[in-house]
Formats: C-alpha cells, sequence, structure tokens
C-alpha cells in the first residue's frame, strides 16, 4: 500500500542561520534560481507549534524558494526562536540528512567547488553493488549543511539488474 496520490518530490525545506548568506550561496556557488520570499510569519496563539512543531514565540523571519536545475526545489527558512539549537547534526545524528543533487561530470563539480573555497570531504567515492556505476562526493554549505554530488552517466547496477538485486529487500 502506497501514500494515496503520491507522485513526486515537491521540495525540500531546510533552516539556515543567515537566509541572506545562504541566499548568495545557493545563488552564486551552487546555480540555484530565486523565485520567491515570504514572511515574516508569527502567531499570538499555539499555530506556530501546532502546525511547525516550534515554540509558539517563534517568528519565522523570512522564506525564500529556490529551483535548482530543472526540478529541485528548496525551501529555505530563517527564524527568531528563544533557544534556537545551532550545531547542525552529522549524518550520524538522528534528524541527520544530507541534498544529493545530480551532476552530469563529477570531477568537474569538484574542481568547481574547490576553486570556490566550499569544503568538500575527501575525493570522490566509487560505489558497488546495485550502486555500483555511481561516484559521489559530499560538501558542505557555509551553515555546515551536508551537501553530496552523485554522478552515474551510464546508469547503476540495480538500472541493469533490478531483480539481481532485490533479494536484500526487508
Amino acid at each position: 500500500m502506497a501514500l494515496p496520490g503520491l507522485m513526486r518530490l515537491d521540495h525540500i525545506g531546510f533552516t539556515v542561520p543567515d537566509l541572506d548568506e545562504a541566499h548568495a550561496w545557493l545563488v552564486d556557488v551552487l546555480g540555484c534560481e530565486y523565485l520567491y520570499s515570504l514572511g515574516p510569519f508569527s502567531a499570538t496563539d499555539d499555530w506556530m507549534s501546532e502546525h511547525l512543531n516550534v515554540d509558539p514565540r517563534t517568528v519565522m523571519r523570512r522564506l525564500r524558494f529556490y529551483r535548482c536545475g530543472t526540478q529541485a526545489v528548496f525551501e529555505v527558512f530563517e527564524y527568531r526562536a528563544e533557544s534556537p539549537r545551532t550545531t547542525v547534526p552529522r549524518n550520524s545524528d538522528v534528524g541527520g540528512h544530507h541534498v544529493a543533487l545530480y551532476v552530469e561530470d563529477l570531477d568537474e563539480a569538484v574542481s568547481y567547488l574547490r576553486a570556490r573555497n566550499v569544503p568538500v570531504l575527501g575525493d570522490p567515492t566509487r560505489s558497488a553493488g546495485p550502486s555500483e556505476g555511481q561516484r559521489w562526493v559530499y560538501f558542505l554549505s557555509p551553515w555546515g549543511m551536508h551537501f553530496e554530488l552523485v554522478s552515474y552517466p551510464d546508469g547503476k547496477a540495480f538500472d541493469r539488474a533490478p531483480s539481481q538485486f532485490r533479494g536484500d529487500r526487508p
């Protein structure tokens, strides 16, 4: 059984400490297209808590939408809250995450990031097993969020022989 009507990913939302800094990085480094801005939003009742699971006194100062490539849309928030957590979760932490961006030429993309002093974590790695044919590398945003570049121009092993890898399903 699947979620009724599920079609695709619509957008990815994340919170940053400084929306202007994030805007400059998303547009000038990643090449995202700025779409529009909303806010501020606040409430005098429990709306923020009920709908967003934040302290009811929290103010969503601004949010901006960006298109990245032809489909990914980022919804980027800047909040003002009483006691915000400012430690970025590691991938191994509960709530840890990353955003993966597909590129045609991984080596060219890594060189581009390094030339702009973007912290790239190690060198590209070749995947094995179902993901054989893929190469990937992580990099960090100015606020410490994990991003990943992935490339598999000739497809992944799973794409060529899906039945070969389905035996490991839970």
